[in-house]
């Protein structure tokens, strides 16, 4: 039984030593071939080819991260229809009442989210 978990083993011992030689190896060809320390261009803040009028880390409004989410999930939404589309004929009555609940149901989550305002960009 330990015979065929032998691969597993052989496969993690040759990650790990591959994973060790490459850290190795770069730490020792990065330190002799390139330079430790960046020039002041490099470490400049930039923006669009001008300097930054705003501190990068300023935190954005809740409600952008609302509406990338609600586009995620109703983009995803989408891609159900077209398996469903095609297997239609197959899935007869059943199928049809499966996707109008499934689409009731996502119309009912966007007027809820209508209602409270989650759309709202003021």
């Amino acid at each position: 039984m330990l015979a065929e978990y032998f691969p597993v083993l052989v496969f993690i011992v040759i990650s790990i030593v591959l994973g060790v030689a490459l850290l190795v190896t770069g730490g020792i060809l990065g330190g002799l071939l390139g330079p430790r320390e960046a020039d002041s261009e490099k470490n400049s803040p930039y923006e669009c080819g001008f300097e930054a009028f705003e501190d990068t880390r300023s935190q954005f409004d809740v409600r952008y991260y609302l509406v990338a989410i609600l586009f995620i999930i109703f983009d995803l939404e989408i891609t159900f229809f077209i398996p469903w589309a095609l297997v239609l004929d197959e899935l007869g009555a059943f199928g049809l009442l499966a996707m109008i609940v499934f689409v009731l149901e996502l119309v009912v989550g966007f007027i809820y989210l209508w209602k409270k305002g989650a759309l709202e960009w003021e």
